[in-house]
């Protein structure tokens, strides 16, 4: 027999010799019962250490010098795309008159019609009329203002949208061109006839500075007067023109990049599954009026939201995204090469109102009164919060934490197992003595 080791008093695990051991049948099938229900236990968690989790985080927003991104898909089914134009304007001073670039405007067939896209080559009145026919030595007139900085020749309007965008920066309405010798030549105002019944899509997205601003869908061209922003209103207003209102659909609003499905599932958890509603609650908003002089306000609260892929650690400090930003893509903004996302959630309430003035008494409201004046159109005023969501992907529990469990369903189990066994044994040795007595 070996020598005695000086651990040998230490061994808290005992050992019986091999003859000493009974085996029941009754200690087997615990035995295999207890192997079963520890192999779904230590499964259970190895699935619960793969899952993921979508952890929220609220802090204070520390981004400086930051754009973001709007895109938009509303449908005007009563004003053709002519006469629709989009402006975007800031409290930093920033204005954005007319913009087009990333925006498309997609003609619609009249309402009686069905409202169908026409073909994207008609969407320009002036697509097909180039100046490059004309004699090279023609210089036209801008009839008063200046001509524009945008001219192709400088000095001349050689076209009629030269002399619309001459008499916009003077401040002065253009109405269907009549006695400009360029509209007549490019028949402006006949093919301005042809829309009058059409209706108009506006999708795209545009770049904005992250700070409190409006844009706004608001028929003619814009120019500002001292102070004011105003519109072109002579052909929106004009009775020959047709019965023109902001009956609109706003298909899509979003404020940055669209989060991906399983993500919004993941955030929604198992008792509410989130869905694109509950990032841009104005899909799908419908709103009608027969009057003109129309007036809708969306006032929208923007937060700023961040997700971080599991592994993606939480950019440190201020960030100045100002010139880096203009580099990138319409629509590219705010997606990161490592599968991390910067977009935003809103919130928002509405107003509407008659620019005639008067009172909600036909709502049921007749304390509720409405000042007279304003522009027609469809309104969006934003503000952002100074706060910031970050959603970070994480594991339920770390890999030791998957250990320990494993552990103690092993432990656990063989223990509860031992006991259930010795009671088996126990019980049928009395229920075996008394027979025998």
């Amino acid at each position: 027999m070996p020598p005695k080791s000086r651990f040998t008093r230490l061994d808290a695990f005992t050992k019986t010799v091999e003859d000493a051991r009974i085996r029941t049948t009754s200690g087997g099938i615990v035995t295999i019962a207890s192997l079963l229900i520890v192999l779904y236990l230590v499964w259970g968690e190895w699935s619960d250490y793969r899952r993921i989790i979508v952890h929220p985080e609220l802090i204070v927003d520390k981004g400086r010098g930051e754009r973001m991104e709007i895109h938009l898909n509303i449908t005007f089914p009563r004003i053709p795309c002519e006469l629709l134009t989009l402006d975007v304007m800031d409290v930093s001073g920033e204005q954005q008159t007319g913009v087009k670039h990333g925006i498309r405007k997609i003609q619609l067939a009249p309402v009686h019609a069905g409202g169908r896209p026409i073909d994207a080559r008609s969407l320009d009145l002036h697509a097909d009329e180039p100046a490059a026919h004309l004699d090279p030595a023609y210089c036209g007139e801008c009839y008063g203002p200046p001509a524009p900085a945008s001219a192709v020749k400088p000095g001349c309007c050689q076209t009629c949208e030269e002399v619309r965008e001459a008499y916009a920066a003077v401040s002065w309405a253009f109405g269907k061109g009549e006695g400009v010798e360029q509209c007549k030549r490019e028949h402006y105002s006949e093919k301005l006839e042809a829309q009058r019944d059409q209706g108009c899509r506006i999708e795209g997205g545009f770049r904005v500075n992250k700070v409190i601003g409006n844009f706004h869908i608001a028929p003619g061209r814009s120019f500002s007067n001292g102070m004011m922003h105003v519109h072109d209103l002579n052909n929106y207003m004009d009775p020959s023109q047709g019965s023109h209102t902001f009956t609109h659909t706003i298909h899509h609003l979003r404020f940055g990049p669209q989060l991906p499905d399983d993500l919004t599932k993941r955030m929604g958890g198992k008792t509410m599954e989130w869905t694109s509603h509950h990032l841009n609650p104005l899909d799908n908003t419908s709103q009608s009026t027969d009057d003109a002089a129309f007036n809708y306000m969306y006032f929208v609260k923007v937060v700023s939201t961040s997700y971080y892929p599991l592994g993606r650690q939480l950019r440190q400090g201020s960030i100045d995204q100002g010139d880096s930003s203009d580099l990138v893509a319409i629509g590219q903004h705010g997606l990161g090469q490592d599968g991390s996302l910067e977009t935003h959630q809103y919130s928002v309430t509405s107003h509407k109102r008659s620019l005639k003035g008067g009172s909600d008494s036909q709502e049921g409201h007749k304390e509720r009164l409405h000042a007279m004046g304003g522009i027609p159109g469809v309104f969006f005023s934003y503000d952002i919060s100074p706060m910031k969501v970050i959603n970070r992907e994480e594991r339920t529990k770390s890999f030791t934490g998957f250990l320990t469990g494993v552990a103690a369903v092993i432990g656990g189990t063989l223990t509860v197992a031992a006991a259930i066994d010795r009671a088996f044994y126990e019980g049928a040795a009395r229920i075996k003595k008394l027979h025998q007595g």
